[in-house]
């Protein structure tokens, strides 16, 4: 998606070899008429899927989650990673393992909204090593929802997550592919038909 690659190179920090801190329009504050573009692309690329649900992580992926789940006409569920006064029992949980914060988390959905008769879809704000991905399909599993597919805003390629999700089958859209970076610069994957 040309609009994201462009707010990447114009508001995106490069820290380090695999950090980008993109927290000017996603992760800190949140750019309202790009999320309801992203919200869009994944509306429309999953739109034959039937889905029931949306699924996420607090806090960043909650932001593009909503505008896909308004496209869609959806309701959102994101799991939980802090322990809740009303949140503590008929929950699905798993552990998910946070690169960029170097900690690991319980996520947590209550059981009351995720059953056997959703069709999900996953969306996350960052696919690096796809944990948090695999914590929400290992929620999936528990629950027996079946998962339409998974949408992220931006990957970073040369990290093995989409590999790994797509050797289990999963259909993955990310908005933003990132190939490398290079002395501080943004290096986009450029293929046709970019998925």
């Amino acid at each position: 998606m040309k609009l994201l690659e462009e707010r990447i190179l114009k508001d995106g920090t490069v820290l380090g070899k695999d950090v980008l801190k993109v927290d000017n329009f996603l992760n800190h504050q949140i750019d309202p008429v790009l999320m309801q573009e992203l919200g869009n692309a994944f509306a429309d690329y999953f739109a034959d899927r039937n889905i029931t649900k949306i699924l996420t992580v607090e806090t960043s992926g909650i932001a593009p989650a909503v505008f896909a789940g308004l496209a869609l006409g959806v309701p959102v569920v994101f799991a939980r990673k802090h322990k809740s006064l009303t949140l503590t029992d008929n929950l699905y949980c798993a552990s998910v393992y946070s690169f960029t914060k170097n900690t690991t988390n319980e996520i947590a959905i209550s059981k009351n909204f995720l059953s056997s008769e959703d069709h999900v879809l996953l969306i996350d704000d960052f696919l690096a090593n796809g944990q948090a991905a695999t914590g929400l399909i290992d929620i999936c599993q528990q629950a027996e929802a079946s998962i339409a597919g998974i949408g992220i805003v931006i990957e970073k390629s040369f990290q093995r997550g989409r590999q790994e999700l797509e050797a289990q089958g999963f259909d993955i859209l990310s908005l933003a592919r990132i190939r490398a970076f290079e002395n501080g610069i943004v290096q986009f994957v450029e293929e046709e038909g970019s998925r």
